[in-house]
């Protein structure tokens, strides 16, 4: 989710410059809703619902490594070789830098153009052209590549705009009534899952910090991912009756990140999902590093240990830097926010 959405701006850009063009997408299935409405008519044309790509390619790429030598598997690859091939790319953009994207883009038997420095090392000897990034942060680096893979068709430099996210009316609507039904107007949504334990700043902070934003008029809405109903229901089960679980789809989740008055969490998909949707973001990060993937061209704050060690480790406790922030430091910085985006706010 983090790795679409960091490239989603350059991909954006691209589309800006060259609105002509035509772009396919490589995308594992789970994720299409970042891309294109799951709403939508079939077949489409670029507009709200699907405003970047023309089309995308269901690629399950982590269940096809599960079982690469399935009779499954193979057909799949097979029936994605072919497409990609019929389809005659002039060229091939690698965003993630992983060997299995490299590999995906060398299937399209187009030149692929790629980091320098991927992040799988191994990836770089998969690509044609290899661009020198010198941005910190990777949605800076993506522009980077973008932006000189497409100098031999133009000169006009890529656009700082925003990413552009599908608009699905049936998530909109769906979202507008779960708020109604919850009798919620303003509001928070926190996401206190992360992709491992070491990320995860714990549910009862959180829940001490809703209890307070309530006081301030703010409801609480906690997303509820795969497996994460637990911690959202520590949250919404300490002594407050505004704050709500709520487990939707990936449409649904950008529909009310959309309406959202500041996002709290840590370094997950949902947090670059709601800068990708310019909504203020209170990030509370341990071992990952917020200069390359913190929340990026959008109000924000980050707190973090100046003692935090970068590491990738799936440790299933938190780390012990994150341990350090306290309930106070995130309400602090919270309302901090709340006020910035009020005095920006239209009258």
């Amino acid at each position: 989710m983090g790795d679409i959405l960091h490239a989603l701006p350059a991909v954006t850009a691209l589309r800006t410059v060259l609105p002509d063009s035509w772009i396919g997408w490589a995308v594992e299935p789970q994720w299409t809703a970042l891309l294109c409405a799951t709403s939508a008519a079939s077949p489409l044309m670029r507009g709200p619902e699907m405003p970047v790509a023309d089309v995308l390619y269901s690629v399950p790429a982590k269940r096809w490594a599960r079982n690469p030598l399935s009779f499954a598997t193979l057909t799949q690859i097979g029936a994605v070789w072919r497409t990609l091939r019929t389809e005659h790319y002039d060229l091939c953009i690698d965003l993630q830098g992983a060997v299995r994207s490299a590999w995906i883009g060398r299937m399209a038997s187009a030149p692929i153009v790629g980091e320098a420095q991927p992040r799988e090392p191994l990836a770089r000897w998969l690509f044609h052209r290899r661009v020198e990034t010198v941005g910190i942060h990777v949605i800076e680096q993506a522009r980077e590549v973008v932006a000189a893979a497409i100098q031999p068709y133009t000169q006009q430099a890529l656009s700082r705009s925003p990413a552009a996210l599908p608009i699905d009316a049936k998530a909109e609507r769906w979202c507008d009534g779960w708020l109604h039904e919850h009798g919620v107007e303003k509001f928070v949504l926190i996401n206190p899952g992360a992709g491992w334990g070491a990320k995860r700043w714990p549910a009862e902070r959180y829940a001490a910090v809703a209890a307070e934003l309530a006081q301030l008029g703010y409801a609480a809405v906690v997303n509820a991912g795969p497996g994460e109903l637990p911690l959202a229901e520590i949250i919404c089960s300490i002594g407050n009756d505004r704050a709500f679980p709520m487990s939707c789809t990936l449409g649904q989740l950008i529909a009310c990140t959309r309406r959202a008055s500041l996002f709290l969490g840590g370094d997950t998909g949902p947090l670059h999902l709601a800068a990708a949707l310019r909504i203020p973001v209170l990030g509370i990060y341990g071992p990952t590093d917020p200069a390359r993937n913190g929340p990026y061209e959008t109000q924000a704050r980050v707190l973090r240990h100046p003692e935090s060690q970068r590491d990738h480790t799936r440790r299933s406790k938190p780390e012990a830097g994150l341990l350090t922030i306290t309930v106070d430091d995130v309400l602090a910085a919270a309302v901090q926010l709340l006020e910035q985006a009020a005095k920006v706010q239209p009258a």
